[in-house]
């Protein structure tokens, strides 16, 4: 089949699926749909198709896009339609986490897998709620149980609808610690002697610089010189500078 007759059934499948599909889920879908056909459509052939249905989308034609998102490929609508959209579902649609959730769900999906007392000892707080709220939104999984510890604590681990949540198709999209690390990084303020009000602070400050810079600039020769005797046999010469 030519990638343009494979591109309206790529569409079909993922508008109609309930899940995000990747490549390989849409490969074998075709090929069952098409058994009959001697020649069977490639993983190459497919990603190819996604590509160029991704660049028809991204048009402004288009309100919605084809986007790699919760581990395949889905229809989302674009970001400008987001007010409009959020009227089908009310405050429920626009409602954010709060900052105690979100604090823990960027340790979970940093530190995946984790215990919940893990979380807790790293924000230092008890997290009980937040993590039960968290599992509300099916934004976590439990994924299974830490065997090393005592009592085999329940571990957590972000899920699909996560990914789908903040738009990443994997938790490799996140953003890396020592990038946002780097972005706080805030510059120290440099405070002048004319930043000052007060003249006389200024002024005293100017005079304090004066004589540091002469202090420098001022050989420091030794006071007492009686200890030093000339040999009588030796010819008198001008001693040098010990400033070169």
């Amino acid at each position: 089949m030519e990638i343009s007759e494979i591109i309206p059934h790529i569409e079909a499948l993922i508008f109609a699926s309930d899940k995000a599909l990747n490549a390989n889920d849409i490969t074998e879908l075709i090929n069952n749909a098409f058994g009959f056909l001697e020649e069977r459509i490639t993983l190459d052939q497919v990603e190819s198709a996604l590509n160029g249905i991704q660049e028809k989308y991204a048009t402004e034609f288009y309100p919605f896009e084809l986007k790699q998102s919760g581990g395949g490929w889905q229809f989302l609508t674009k970001p400008t339609f987001h007010s409009t959209i959020a009227q089908l579902n009310g405050d429920k649609f626009l409602k954010r986490l709060s900052n105690a959730a979100l604090e823990s769900l960027a340790i979970i999906a940093y530190k995946q897998p984790i215990t919940k007392g893990e979380v807790e000892a790293i924000r230092g707080v008890n997290s009980d709620y937040s993590i039960q709220k968290l599992l509300e939104k099916e934004l976590i999984a439990i994924s299974g149980r830490n065997e090393l510890l005592p009592g085999k604590p329940l571990v957590y681990s972000t899920s699909k609808t996560f990914m789908d949540y903040f738009g990443i198709n994997s938790t490799e999209d996140l953003p890396k610690i020592k990038e946002v690390l780097a972005e706080q990084i805030v510059e120290a303020t440099v405070i002048k002697p004319e930043d000052f009000t007060d003249n006389n602070v200024y002024e005293q400050v100017s005079e304090e610089a004066a004589e540091e810079r002469a202090d420098e600039e001022t050989p420091n020769l030794p006071d007492e010189i009686d200890d030093f005797q000339a040999d009588s046999s030796e010819v008198e010469t001008t001693p040098e500078s010990p400033i070169e």
